[in-house]
């Protein structure tokens, strides 16, 4: 008997057929491709927690060095990362932050020197406007403002800030320029994101 491939019902079971045959190579590929994605999402966390400690412009196998050289210990609370490190025989404490920005979530991490003071720092981002809040990510220049500004005041509370205007140097960072919504979300990523963190759980 020969088909009718013009009748509706050839057509619906030909395409029926075409989209499971489609899915399951997707899922195939996918799952194949799956270690390597995860192993790539890993080592970029890697290079990002290595960028707030200042070191950058390494490949994929001197950062995994790195890593393994620099970070004795990862500890995870409430959802938060926190990494002990050792660099130059300083011991640096690197705590991972999370919040949104003007269009998406954005994040990060501060690394934090013995004395409560930030030692680096790097931020990254989803969905920010390119040479606007974007430049919390691509402007390292930005980044490194954070570099030496004290975290706490006497009381344990988080006095770090991205500000409009800075009044006191020692703890506030000046805003992206014309980035003001993504900036008051660094600021309140860093409020919400350090106060977790004491100052004498640092200088242990």
């Amino acid at each position: 008997m020969k088909l009718n491939t013009n009748s509706n019902a050839y057509i619906i079971i030909y395409s029926a057929v075409m989209v499971v045959i489609v899915a399951f190579l997707l899922a195939f590929v996918y799952q194949a491709l799956k270690p390597m994605q995860d192993a790539n999402v890993a080592l970029d966390v890697k290079k990002q927690i290595l960028y707030s400690l200042n070191i950058r412009n390494l490949d994929g196998a001197e950062a995994e060095a790195k890593y393994a050289e620099v970070v004795k210990n990862e500890e995870e609370q409430d959802g938060q990362m926190t990494y002990a490190c050792q660099i130059d025989g300083k011991d640096i404490y690197v705590v991972s932050l999370k919040g949104m920005g003007l269009w998406g979530g954005i994040s990060g991490y501060i690394a934090i020197d013995p004395d409560g003071k930030v030692y680096g720092a790097y931020f990254n981002h989803e969905g920010e406007t390119a040479g606007l809040g974007a430049e919390i990510k691509d402007s390292q220049a930005w980044q490194e403002k954070f570099i030496g500004k004290q975290i706490w005041d006497e009381s344990g509370n988080v006095v770090l800030s991205v500000v409009k205007k800075v009044e006191n140097p020692a703890t506030q960072v000046d805003c992206v320029t014309g980035a003001t919504l993504t900036s008051n979300g660094v600021d309140a990523m860093l409020k919400d994101g350090l106060k977790i963190v004491k100052p004498n759980a640092v200088e242990e």
